[in-house]
């Protein structure tokens, strides 16, 4: 029997990493053109998984808030709950948040973008610095 948690450089379990398939199932939603059901999200994934585990993932993602689903025949299709963008801007969030060293995560972050990201990221600090900022979670801040 092969140990699933060997540190072998190179050694692979079989498992995929932790949030991999949620990963894949929430790209497979981004990408249709509507709501899902399991039988369409597995049809999107690569490999072939049991439709069992794909029901799995779609049911843990539902019960985290992060799909909707709705009646479908005897069982559901599913959708994001949240855009695409906002999503990853959350989870880009929630990491720095997370880390020890603001100031290290954003430098190098910064670093590492493409010339192009660089721009668009001047750009929209440059917006950001000419638009009145109004925080929505300030009650002091009255809305439209």
């Amino acid at each position: 029997m092969q140990d699933r948690k060997s540190d072998e450089p190179g050694a692979t379990s079989g498992r995929r990493a932790r949030g991999e398939l949620e990963s894949g199932v929430l790209a497979a939603l981004y990408g249709a053109d509507g709501p899902q059901t399991a039988r369409q999200v597995r049809e999107r994934l690569p490999g072939d998984l049991a439709y069992t585990t794909v029901l799995t993932i779609l049911s843990r993602l539902y019960d985290k808030g992060m799909l909707v689903r709705h009646r479908a025949g005897r069982g559901y299709a599913y959708a994001p709950a949240r855009d695409e963008a906002t999503h990853t801007a959350d989870r880009m969030r929630s990491l720095l948040e997370h880390g020890t060293d603001r100031e290290a995560v954003l430098t190098r972050f910064v670093s590492e973008l493409s010339a192009q990201d660089e721009q668009l990221l001047h750009r929209l600090l440059a917006g950001h610095d000419e638009a009145p900022h109004t925080d929505r979670t300030d009650p002091a801040v009255e809305g439209p």
